[in-house]
């Protein structure tokens, strides 16, 4: 048995005093709107959000697993790219979404809530279920019957 990463020996204080970033590997993360504001019920609003998390894996910072934009916030599991930090990929999409999102409105309001929460996959945890836990979001809050009734979610097993 392999000894654990460095970033799974921390303490809980350390870890959230600066993240442990570590290329390759899978992290869950989820980030919240200010105020808890429902932006992403409406499809333009939402269409920015996957345009942008899109853009993000194209210029291969990381790479999706799996997603689901809820009204409110958004669970995103994905691979980091090669020396990229998870801080920055989070930084990057709530910068860059908040300025299409406030062009579009013609605003210069918050719509991200500081931080985010997450979690890095162990090389034991299951990673297609923490994927099915993720897509089927819209359907514990009751949004609909059938996950593939919402609209705003991918996995990389479609």
């Amino acid at each position: 048995m392999s000894s654990p990463s460095p970033c799974f020996t921390m303490t809980r204080d350390k870890l959230l005093a600066g993240r442990c970033s570590l290329p390759g590997y899978c992290y869950h993360i989820t980030i919240c709107t200010h105020r808890r504001r429902p932006w992403f019920g409406s499809f333009e609003h939402a269409r920015i959000v996957v345009q942008d998390m899109k853009r993000l894996h194209q210029e291969q910072l990381m790479m999706s697993v799996a997603w689901v934009l809820m009204p409110d916030h958004l669970h995103w599991l994905f691979q980091l790219g090669e020396n990229t930090e998870l801080s920055l990929v989070v930084k990057l999409l709530k910068g860059r979404t908040a300025k299409h999102l406030n062009e579009l409105r013609h605003d210069q309001g918050h719509v991200w809530q500081k931080g985010f929460h997450d979690h890095a996959v162990r090389k034991d945890e299951d990673l297609r279920g923490i994927a099915r836990y993720i897509v089927a979001n819209p359907l514990r809050a009751g949004l609909v019957k059938r996950v593939g009734d919402y609209p705003w979610w991918d996995a990389m097993w479609l």
